[in-house]
């Protein structure tokens, strides 16, 4: 007899006690991520929990290499196309209210007045990790694949499924900025010791201690929705997160959003109402997914790598590394360009082998990259006639390489050669 929804993407399974054991399966897939489908999915769950007399949930995965692998990537690319096709008046609500419903569902999930927990064995990343944080009870397998991370800040997004409200909520905030910001993953007994996982359990006993708790009729309470629960003020986040501002805009010279949003999204939500900050978080998250630093990285760091590892298996083609070996001396970064085009480069985030470190001079880029953007100077000047130099390299190449050929090719020039990843390469889409 069927049990609650008809779900796809996941498939239910009612054990003898009263448990509910949600598995997350997708069909036709070696790793499990958050399609549309399956976060449509876990909202039709989540409602249909609230109604159900179930003992509680169990939520694992039915994929032996990961948990969750985050976000799907390519319908990500979809929805920004969705929405900067739209008037610039409708974006901010378009991007809201499409990727919302992650977070949406995942409040409705922690809110239905059921125990729930859940059994990682694997990769937990993005929005898989941010799946576990919605569960009341955490069990990690102790073995050093099951992990927990936020790499979204690495493709220059952040974690918009509630990632920045409940990481430093469970462990505090100085735990949370590295994760948050540098991709930091946490496993074993460190999570044990951060307070993200509550058991340890040896590998295939997970699920069996996820429900035991559920059966010892545990609270269905999240700590930030207990009476007791007392926002920090905002000027304790502000103390806390100050020095990593400075710190983080020294590192990146203000030309990476996804940081500068993340503190953003930790110092106005952690003051307020688990609701309210959940919305600012995704208000925040939709202005940045618009951007083109995100577009570029991801295609470049992710998609890119990607396709690098798979050709570089088969052999690589000799055209690839001339072609970025072309862009490279088009570029002639390291060089002897004069003080002005090398302090250019240095502050436009080009990387070279002895290249002194430019200091950040406080200003963030905005809609403009900070070469395009007011003040000029005769260093900018000189450092876009080398891009457009570059750029017309790269240009004599694109008809000789394919489009996974050319992603890899930006992934080689922004990894290997110094270009900024903000940037996102020069093969691909050319110089915007």
């Amino acid at each position: 007899m069927p049990i609650g929804p008809e779900l796809k993407q996941f498939r239910m399974e009612l054990a003898g006690n009263g448990v509910l054991h949600l598995i997350f399966d997708m069909p036709g897939r070696s790793m499990n991520v958050f399609s549309n489908a399956a976060i449509e999915e876990l909202g039709v769950f989540a409602d249909w929990l609230r109604q159900s007399d179930v003992a509680g949930v169990v939520i694992s995965s039915g994929k032996s290499s990961a948990f969750c692998a985050g976000a799907d990537l390519a319908e990500l690319e979809t929805a920004y196309d969705m929405i900067m096709a739209a008037p610039p008046g409708e974006r901010d609500r378009l991007a809201f209210d499409h990727f919302f419903r992650l977070s949406h569902g995942l409040r409705r999930l922690e809110t239905a007045g059921k125990p729930i927990a859940v059994a990682v064995a694997g990769l937990a990343l993005g929005g898989g990790c941010e799946f576990t944080l919605a569960a009341h009870h955490r069990v990690l397998a102790d073995h050093p694949q099951a992990t927990f991370g936020l790499p979204e800040s690495l493709v220059g997004l952040l974690p918009g499924g509630g990632g920045t409200q409940r990481l430093p909520r469970l462990i505090g905030i100085a735990a949370a900025l590295p994760v948050l910001l540098d991709g930091a993953r946490i496993n074993g007994q460190a999570a044990i010791a951060a307070g993200l996982a509550h058991e340890l359990a040896a590998p295939g006993e997970e699920i069996a201690a996820a429900e035991r708790w559920v059966l010892s009729r545990p609270a269905a309470t999240q700590p930030w929705d207990r009476p007791d629960w007392r926002s920090a003020t905002a000027q304790r986040v502000a103390g806390e997160i100050d020095g990593s501002r400075t710190k983080m805009l020294a590192d990146t010279l203000g030309h990476y959003p996804a940081p500068v949003a993340i503190l953003d999204c930790v110092a106005q939500g952690l003051p307020q109402d688990f609701d309210t900050a959940i919305r600012t978080e995704m208000q925040i998250f939709a202005r940045l997914i618009q951007r083109r630093e995100p577009r570029n990285m991801i295609r470049t760091l992710f998609l890119g790598r990607l396709d690098y590892e798979r050709l570089k298996k088969k052999g690589l083609d000799p055209k690839l590394t001339q072609a970025v070996t072309a862009v490279s001396d088009a570029l002639a970064a390291q060089s002897e360009p004069g003080q002005e085009l090398a302090e250019a480069f240095a502050r436009a985030g080009f990387r070279a082998d002895g290249q002194r470190k430019a200091s950040f001079d406080g200003r963030i880029a905005g809609g403009a990259y900070w070469h395009d953007d007011e003040p000029k100077s005769w260093g900018k000047e000189l450092l876009r006639a080398r891009l457009v130099a570059a750029d017309s390299a790269a240009a004599r190449w694109r008809s000789e390489l394919d489009e996974p050929e050319r992603r890899a090719a930006d992934y080689v020039l922004v990894t290997q050669q110094g270009f900024p990843a903000y940037l996102g390469g020069l093969f691909a889409v050319g110089l915007h």
